[in-house]
């Protein structure tokens, strides 16, 4: 006893910023930038007297504490914290308080580590996740956007005047020069690669047959709706995810304005009404592209290659290309809205989600085109 009697009043006279009484530990005077220093030079080594696994830091006799304080005080609690005491904070006046919980930092409890999941747990956790976070809120969102988008067609109030014209000018219009071009292209080289081969069996006019069918059933719609959904899908998330992360949508909401009437409707609009153009001009674009190739290579002139096109293009190509442009706008912008609403941070949450839109978007073209391939084939 008379041992640590001299002990503690040896550190009294050493340090008065601290004692240490039993398992209580008492801080007085100031904990700030100019103390921290010698607060955390020797305290693990004082309290490596302390025998309990609980610590009691009274703050009663403190004075005044700064951010350098508060970060000192929630760095020994999570140094005693890894060696198994339990630290508790108390008797802190409201002055005390109040900085301790405007600069305490973020602490992850080491010891609450999950055990690592197994293979099969860890497959089932992921597609509960999946199906819960993902799947259920996206078709929530695609009800929304399409209950409202039906019944705004019979209630003139409720659209934003002009808007509908605004984005079909950004999603149709603009993109109209890029995809004709990038359509014109890959229909050249489809029809190229494939008069070699047709040559070879005394084919050459079937060269017509082939590349009006891909670019009008398939190739077509497809690289339209990739080519929308790289360019306005990631407009369309970005849009969003800005108005997110800067409380507009709160403001919407605030005002009595429903945000998914408000921003995406529109969207849909222009995107259902301009994508079947985007579409026959890509696939105009596609089967002139193939008209050069075959009068090159070929020698197939522009009127036998028409006069072979008439025969060969039907209403079913027409139908399929019109419902594959429907569903690949109602995708694009569904994506792109339920990635903007996610965001969650600043700057890096919208660049990520930008990016997540884009690439779950195509990937949803190609399935949707997978699927309604099988089924108009």
């Amino acid at each position: 006893m008379l041992k640590r009697l001299l002990k503690y009043r040896k550190r009294k006279s050493e340090n008065s910023i601290y004692r240490i009484e039993n398992d209580t530990l008492f801080l007085s005077k100031g904990l700030t930038l100019d103390t921290v220093p010698k607060f955390s030079a020797g305290i693990l080594n004082d309290l490596k007297s302390i025998k309990s696994q609980n610590l009691i830091i009274n703050l009663q006799d403190l004075k005044d504490i700064d951010g350098a304080g508060v970060t000192a005080l929630f760095w020994l609690k999570t140094m005693l914290r890894e060696k198994g005491v339990s630290v508790r904070i108390e008797n802190a006046d409201i002055h005390i308080n109040k900085k301790i919980d405007l600069f305490k930092p973020e602490i992850i409890d080491i010891r609450d580590k999950k055990k690592e999941a197994g293979f099969f747990e860890s497959i089932g956790d992921n597609l509960y996740q999946f199906v819960s976070s993902y799947l259920y809120e996206f078709m929530v969102l695609a009800a929304n956007v399409f209950y409202f988008s039906a019944t705004d067609i019979f209630k003139k109030r409720k659209r934003r005047k002009g808007e509908f014209t605004n984005q079909a000018v950004l999603i149709g219009v603009n993109a109209t020069l890029i995809i004709v071009i990038m359509s014109f292209v890959i229909g050249l080289v489809l029809a190229l690669q494939s008069a070699q081969q047709l040559r070879d069996f005394g084919a050459n006019i079937y060269i017509v047959d082939l590349t009006v069918i891909a670019m009008m059933s398939q190739m077509g719609p497809l690289i339209t709706a990739i080519l929308v959904a790289g360019r306005s899908g990631s407009a369309i998330a970005a849009e969003i995810a800005t108005m997110k992360v800067t409380s507009e949508l709160d403001a919407l909401q605030t005002m009595g304005l429903n945000p998914i009437r408000f921003v995406v409707v529109p969207k849909l609009y222009a995107s259902l009404v301009t994508m079947p153009f985007l579409i026959l001009l890509s696939s105009v674009a596609g089967i002139v592209g193939g008209a050069v190739a075959a009068y090159v290579y070929l020698g197939i002139t522009p009127e036998v290659f028409v006069n072979r096109m008439v025969d060969s293009v039907s209403n079913k190509q027409l139908i399929t290309s019109f419902v594959k442009s429907q569903v690949y706008a109602s995708l694009i912008v569904l994506t792109g809205s339920f990635y903007g609403f996610r965001v969650l941070r600043g700057a890096e949450g919208v660049g990520k989600a930008t990016t997540a839109a884009v690439v779950v978007a195509i990937s949803l073209v190609i399935i949707a085109d997978s699927v309604l391939g099988l089924m108009f084939f």
